[in-house]
């Protein structure tokens, strides 16, 4: 049977994209890590960070240099999450929260991997799109 154990990061200092990332979770670095490799555990899944010579950072978006990957983080409220992460050193890219307040925003961490924060608490999501809940 398949079981997810890792999702792992390239970058150029894994302790410096772990601790970015330790923050806006709220989750400790692995003990342990070092240079080479850092984690944070989330239940039975890892976010790892993996040092990589010559990193070179992907530039959403443009497709030359190619995202690769983003994570998504589910949030109650967007405005008291963005102000966090921005202090944490991510780039707000793009907005798509629509007049409801739900939908996202897309950011990059401090070397450019984009991520976003999501508000889609009671969204529906069917073929023709999401259905959106009423604002609270």
């Amino acid at each position: 049977m398949l079981r997810l154990t890792d999702f792992i990061i390239d970058c150029p200092d894994t302790m410096k994209l772990a601790a970015f990332y330790s923050e806006v979770t709220g989750r400790p670095v692995k003990e342990g890590s070092s240079e080479d490799w850092a984690g944070i555990q989330f239940g039975e899944i890892e976010l790892a960070f993996i040092r990589v010579d010559d990193y070179r950072a992907p530039q959403w978006p443009d497709s030359e240099h190619p995202k690769q990957f983003h994570l998504d983080f589910e949030v109650d409220e967007i405005e008291p999450e963005q102000r966090r992460v921005l202090d944490l050193g991510a780039t707000l890219r793009q907005d798509f929260i629509g007049p409801n307040g739900y939908g996202w925003r897309i950011y990059t961490d401090p070397i450019g991997h984009p991520f976003c924060l999501c508000r889609n608490k009671g969204v529906i999501w069917t073929d023709q799109g999401p259905t959106w809940p009423e604002r609270d």
